[in-house]
């Protein structure tokens, strides 16, 4: 009892001596990658199922005091590891006082990078026997210079095994070392004089996109386009499809009249786009014998393929031409609408294009 009463002393002077010179509070960005120590008194309240071995008395509570380590993660965030020797109090009669010990480790999270924050973690605390538990709590830290603060916190710890409830309350100060993530700002060298010159062509901006042609990395951008930071167009992404259907008569490959202007849309959509294939799939009904519909269904797709290339002038290396027979039929139906409907050739393809957006 003496050793927790020292250490609390301990601490309270420290705050005052601190406070006293107290400054204006760090910049959490000015924390990141730091390391901290830190010392601690904490009150614990255990569980009264917490049973001694003789069965006749149980530990009312344990006062303590400890060391602890952290490093600064994020603005956001810490990593803490702690140890605290506990001084245990029992109600009834005991021989001796006992003692135990706690073993944390938590993650700290500050939601608005400053003095509140939250913990959850685990620790093995020693009270009578070692149990692992789950804590999870809340604190306050009040920094008295840029790296050093003292900070009060309470916490709820869960132990598995006995399924034990302890609340404990931490008072501690803690010291920064070490430097932060941050990139050190180095003095900007002594700059030549500048000529008029120089001043002009520093601020030309030649395309007229609104970045000064000193930092602009796409130099002839079209007048209309929206431009990034580095004076370059910005793109957008749009889709463009093409689905051909051409229907035939019953038995026959002829690709009739009327459907040259859909095969007109498929050549104009392959012209557009010249590094795009198309895959034409023929197909007949389910009437007839399997293997004739089989030598039908690639006449057909044939059948598109030379109307592309002879009528409307499309490479034949871009085009493939395969018969699908029966295999395939769009209504499974046994009447003369549906055998209509199946008698076709079908072919698809999209693209992705890059499209620049205007101002």
């Amino acid at each position: 009892m003496r050793q927790q009463k020292l250490s609390l002393l301990l601490i309270s002077s420290l705050f005052c001596t601190f406070a006293i010179n107290a400054q204006e509070q760090p910049k959490a960005e000015d924390l990141v990658g730091k390391n901290y120590l830190g010392i601690h008194g904490t009150r614990i309240n255990t569980d009264d199922d917490r049973l001694a071995p003789n069965d006749v008395d149980f530990i009312k509570h344990a006062n303590g005091y400890g060391l602890e380590f952290g490093h600064r993660l994020s603005e956001f965030s810490e990593l803490r590891l702690s140890y605290t020797h506990l001084n245990l109090t029992r109600t009834g009669w005991a021989p001796s006082t006992p003692s135990g010990k706690n073993i944390a480790a938590n993650y700290l999270y500050f939601p608005t990078k400053q003095n509140f924050y939250v913990m959850a973690g685990a620790s093995v605390i020693d009270v009578i026997d070692s149990d692992l538990s789950a804590n999870v709590g809340a604190g306050y830290r009040h920094y008295l210079s840029e790296r050093s603060a003292v900070y009060f916190e309470g916490n709820g710890h869960y132990q598995f095994d006995n399924k034990y409830t302890d609340l404990s309350a931490q008072i501690g100060f803690m010291y920064f070392f070490g430097d932060s993530a941050k990139k050190v700002v180095r003095s900007a060298p002594t700059k030549e004089p500048v000529t008029p010159e120089q001043t002009t062509s520093a601020v030309a901006d030649s395309d007229n996109d609104g970045i000064i042609d000193s930092k602009d990395q796409c130099k002839s951008t079209p007048a209309m386009n929206k431009v990034d930071h580095k004076g370059c167009t910005i793109f957008t992404e749009e889709n463009d499809e093409l689905h051909l259907q051409v229907n035939f008569d019953n038995a026959k490959a002829v690709v009739k009249a009327e459907y040259l202007d859909k095969i007109k849309v498929a050549a104009d959509f392959l012209a557009k786009y010249p590094h795009t294939s198309l895959a034409i799939k023929g197909h007949t009904s389910s009437q007839g014998p399997a293997a004739f519909n089989k030598t039908l269904s690639q006449q057909r797709a044939d059948a598109i393929v030379a109307v592309l290339t002879d009528k409307f002038g499309i490479d034949a290396s871009r085009l493939t031409a395969q018969g699908m027979g029966e295999e395939a039929l769009l209504n499974m139906a046994n009447n003369a609408a549906a055998h209509a409907e199946n008698r076709r050739i079908e072919a698809k393809v999209g693209v992705k294009t890059k499209v620049a957006v205007q101002r």
